[in-house]
């Protein structure tokens, strides 16, 4: 199973399996990982799983939906270019040992 990095902002990287198709809201929710909250499950509409992914993983996501483009406007840390919501981002074999660093703060 591939596994997601969380940069946690206290520094700390916690190392989660994720199976396939799943998404990384979900994973961490799941796992226990401080800081991201999923308060809408996953319905992409509170912007509490706010990631900033690293570099090297940004070309290998899927292209950005309206929704979550206009969502990320409204996030309590600021917007960045490399920031995406962590329940719009879906395990796959092309993101295996993917490294997101949690938003902070979520709300």
């Amino acid at each position: 199973m591939p596994q997601a990095t969380f940069i946690c902002s206290d520094g700390v990287h916690r190392a989660v399996d994720v199976a396939i198709g799943a998404n990384l809201m979900r994973a961490a929710t799941d796992n226990g990982i401080e800081g991201i909250i999923g308060d809408c499950g996953g319905a992409m509409s509170c912007a509490t799983c706010h990631v900033f992914v690293e570099d090297s993983f940004s070309d290998r996501l899927p292209a950005m939906q309206p929704n979550e483009d206009q969502i990320l406007e409204y996030t309590a840390a600021g917007r960045q270019p490399n920031s995406r919501l962590a329940c719009q981002i879906l395990m796959s074999d092309a993101l295996a040992g993917i490294v997101v660093r949690i938003a902070d703060p979520q709300t």
